[in-house]
């Protein structure tokens, strides 16, 4: 797979992709390519998001950037067809991701694209997250069209540290999934549940995202809230063959030499 021969299957970016990415601009289009190409052909995303992959996918995740904190180590929780990991990878190169995801045919298409893009922060892990729980213990977990938050926050939190952040970009529904999910999260000791908004949705270039805190089980969850946030970015259970193991729980494997599922 070679992003060149996928470039003309992707629109061009748009003027707030190229302030989003600034430098990056060219890798960011090296993976739309991919993701138009390969990525439609092996049914990783669907023909007709072929045609919005900036406004609905790259750009909805390269905002959340501004929200993790560096350096880090995180996690893409069923990272799919590597968004948000990917994108997330290519602005914080001080961030060690690790792109977990159990469907075989995505673990070989995302680690295609590490090699092409050569995200040397980046490693592809196959394995469910009930599976690795307590074998991970990242700084932040992301998801992106994975589960309704009851469910994913217990998934999320047995991949995070205490204190660490789980960042869930979600849609229009979020402040809903939280009032649903608050038992959920209070049991499982989330703090600190609010949501927020990452970039600058009054223009478009924005994500919705659910954020909270991970403390101890049992512990009483923050009240849930809403704060807008306005800003840009500027910049397993089985391997992979060629992939390295890392040494120790929680910092990502990083590939040296190398070159959500959409929705």
């Amino acid at each position: 797979m070679t992003a060149g021969a996928c470039d003309s299957l992707a629109p061009g970016p748009p003027p707030q992709a190229r302030t989003l990415f600034g430098p990056a601009i060219g890798l960011a289009e090296r993976y739309a390519g991919l993701l138009a190409g390969p990525g439609v052909e092996r049914g990783l995303i669907g023909p007709a998001e072929a045609a919005r992959l900036w406004d609905r996918h790259l750009i909805n995740c390269a905002v959340v950037a501004e929200l993790v904190p560096r350096p880090a180590t995180l996690i893409d929780l069923g990272s799919g067809a590597g968004l948000p990991g990917i994108v997330l990878a290519m602005l914080l190169p001080d961030v060690e991701i690790t792109l977990l995801e159990p469907m075989a045919r995505r673990v070989v298409f995302l680690d295609e694209c590490v090699r092409e893009l050569g995200l040397g922060n980046v490693a592809v892990h196959r394995g469910r997250a009930e599976d690795v729980a307590g074998q991970f213990a990242a700084d932040v977990v992301t998801a992106r069209a994975v589960a309704p938050l009851d469910r994913l926050a217990g998934l999320a939190l047995g991949l995070v540290r205490t204190g660490g952040l789980v960042l869930a970009i979600k849609g229009a529904g979020a402040g809903q999934e939280v009032t649903r999910a608050t038992s959920v999260l209070r049991r499982l000791g989330a703090r600190d549940v609010q949501v927020v908004t990452a970039g600058d949705g009054e223009t478009g270039a924005g994500a919705t995202v659910v954020r909270f805190t991970a403390g101890p089980a049992g512990s009483k969850a923050g009240r849930p809230g809403r704060r807008p946030r306005t800003g840009r970015t500027a910049a397993g259970n089985e391997r992979v063959a060629g992939q390295r193991q890392g040494t120790a729980p929680g910092r990502p494997n990083r590939r040296s030499g190398s070159a959500k599922r959409a929705g």
